[in-house]
């Protein structure tokens, strides 16, 4: 229980130069360089480019590959690919030859997956084989190719810093064995000693489970959590380009946020709901049930001690820790007035949002209506409705969009809190749509209009975060 697990996301190791200098090595030396695990993400852009652009839709290469009609384009978009890998290679390695050996590491990798693509492509013309059938593994192979790229480049450049890195290449190349990702990660760490070396791990793990299947592209997130676990770390560490604050600067003021500093995975797992990633709420899992902390740092601040989320962690002092949401919400509203007394409504409504990969945020329900918070695609949404209006012809259903702000914290049980977020919103001339506050106080929900998001964030921050951080004094004196 000596070392740590850290995860670098693709936007800090874009800035290479910055992280040697904070994250990697720093003003470490000798043994402070060691016990420490990384688990890299590929450079900024290479995966979009690899698999499909994540908020843009734009086809990369895999995309085009599984898209028939686009004939060989796939191939040029790789070649692309390859070039600009090459492009990251020249940023960051000065010496000639070394950027020989990482452009060799890039040509072997690219035009191995080229091979096996052609190929694949040649056997299913036969007829015999189906290319639809294939297409996860295609993704997973391709995904690979980033982390493998960026790991091996940090191992390199760690080297001729003289640190000594290993390569953990969990990516399967040319590993014909299909193993569970806990064996998949003994077998990478079997000789690793982790006291005199540091292990740079690929983010994507080729294993039994097929990781993209089940988590796409947060599948680096489980490798972290898994390799912590396997390896029995003291604590996991993730380096975002950000700290996790009170609300986002961007909207509140960066002069008006504080970094949360200690909270608990239930906090974590609020966030996740509302698209707000700490962690992967199936990576926060097997953190959580080994007692492992988890510690969200800002990768070039490495003095600040950032955000640790604890299993241990009790409910403390009543208290809003952040306030957020998601601006681009559908409000799903079924109506049936046959509903009242009648059960199977509320599965079949499931089962449709589930057919259709609908996301819920949240639901409310009353005799005769269920409406449903729904994030995704317009068109999978609209084709829920048609489902529903087959199985259900009386019902009424309607769609709108609205904004979903959430004040969450470990204890938001006093009272006060919901009175005080109702009149901060109506001071600031905001009408909800609706509020949800359950029973087990750790999130306060307010649907608002689209066009009063910024405004219901900075109003709730100030009036929850910033003015209630002021009174504590008063309140506890008062108690006393």
């Amino acid at each position: 229980m000596s070392h740590t697990v850290e995860k670098i996301g693709g936007t800090s190791m874009s800035r290479t130069g910055e992280l040697l200098d904070t994250v990697l090595i720093g003003d470490r030396k000798g043994a402070a360089l060691y016990n420490r695990i990384f688990v890299v993400s590929a450079y900024s852009g290479i995966t979009n480019a690899l698999l499909e652009h994540k908020k843009t839709g734009k086809p990369g290469v895999y995309a085009l590959f599984a898209d028939a009609g686009t004939g060989a384009a796939w191939t040029d978009a790789l070649t692309a690919v390859a070039d600009q890998m090459r492009s990251h290679n020249e940023r960051i390695f000065t010496d000639a030859n070394d950027r020989r050996i990482a452009d060799g590491f890039v040509h072997e990798r690219v035009e191995g997956v080229r091979s096996c693509l052609t190929d694949l492509r040649r056997l299913c013309s036969s007829g015999h084989f189906r290319l639809d059938q294939h297409l996860l593994t295609v993704r997973e192979m391709l995904a690979s190719l980033g982390e493998a790229h960026s790991a091996f480049n940090t191992t390199l450049l760690l080297d001729r810093r003289g640190v000594r890195s290993r390569l953990v290449d969990l990516t399967g190349w040319r590993d014909d064995r299909e193993l569970p990702l806990d064996e998949v990660i003994e077998h990478g760490f079997a000789d690793v000693d982790v006291a005199s070396e540091l292990p740079i791990v690929t983010g994507y793990a080729q294993c039994r489970e097929v990781l993209m299947g089940t988590y796409d592209r947060g599948y680096s997130e489980v490798t972290l959590s898994r390799v912590a676990v396997v390896t029995g770390a003291r604590e996991a560490i993730i380096h975002k380009e950000f700290h996790l604050s009170s609300a986002d600067p961007c909207v509140v003021g960066l002069e008006n946020v504080r970094v949360i500093g200690e909270t608990n995975y239930d906090v974590a797992d609020q966030l996740s709901n509302l698209g707000m990633e700490a962690i992967h709420p199936r990576a926060a899992k097997g953190l959580r049930q080994a007692g492992i902390p988890l510690r969200v740092k800002n990768a070039f601040e490495p003095e600040h001690e950032g955000t640790v989320f604890r299993a241990d962690l009790g409910a403390g002092a009543p208290e809003v820790e952040i306030v957020t949401g998601i601006r681009n919400v559908f409000a799903f509203e079924f109506h049936d007035q046959d509903m009242v007394g009648v059960k199977g409504y509320d599965s079949a409504i499931l089962d449709a949002l589930k057919r259709h990969r609908v996301g819920i945020l949240s639901k409310t329900s009353n005799a005769n209506t269920i409406t449903h918070f729904l994030k995704g695609k317009a068109k999978a949404i609209e084709a829920v409705q048609a489902d529903l209006a087959k199985a259900f012809p009386t019902a009424q259903m309607t769609l709108r969009k609205v904004s979903l702000v959430s004040a969450i914290g470990r204890n938001i049980g006093d009272n006060s809190i919901l009175t005080s977020a109702i009149g901060v919103l109506a001071a600031a001339g905001i009408h909800p749509l609706g509020v949800h506050d359950l029973i087990r106080k750790v999130d306060l929900q307010i649907v608002v209009e689209p066009t009063d998001f910024e405004a219901a964030i900075s109003a709730l921050h100030k009036g929850l975060v910033e003015d209630w951080a002021q009174a504590e004094p008063a309140r506890l004196s008062a108690v006393a």
